[in-house]
């Protein structure tokens, strides 16, 4: 044999190793689990109440919008607390940059109440 092949006998025996490893472990797994269940088992199980209905249902497209707002709104208020950290060194111009943000925030959120998005609260 080929002395500098030699060295490549323990790699191949690990991937070997590491393929056969997984498969064995479900194997023996599968013939030593217990096989008890069936239909009662497989059924879903929310809170202790049976389904009542598809999982796959539509929602509203306001739940969406309510989602992407509260992200939106969420989001926008951690830009915030870096100000609020270094507020002294950035002084007035900080201020005025911070009242502009604001600003536009408040603009977008009397925008949303103005359309409806809001309602359900």
């Amino acid at each position: 044999m080929n002395t500098s092949l030699v060295g490549y006998i323990p790699i191949l025996l690990f991937i070997g190793l590491a393929f056969a490893f997984p498969l064995v472990t479900l194997l023996v797994a599968k013939l030593v689990r217990p096989h008890t269940g069936g239909r009662d088992k497989l059924m879903p199980y929310e809170c202790g109440v049976d389904p009542d209905s598809d999982a796959r249902q539509r929602y509203a497209i306001r739940y969406y919008v309510v989602a992407i707002l509260f992200v939106i709104f969420d989001v926008e208020t951690v830009f915030l607390f870096p100000w609020a950290i270094i507020y002294k060194q950035l002084a007035l111009f900080g201020l005025v940059e911070m009242l502009v943000f604001l600003g536009i925030l408040i603009v977008g959120y009397v925008w949303i109440i103005k359309k409806g998005a809001l309602d359900w609260a």
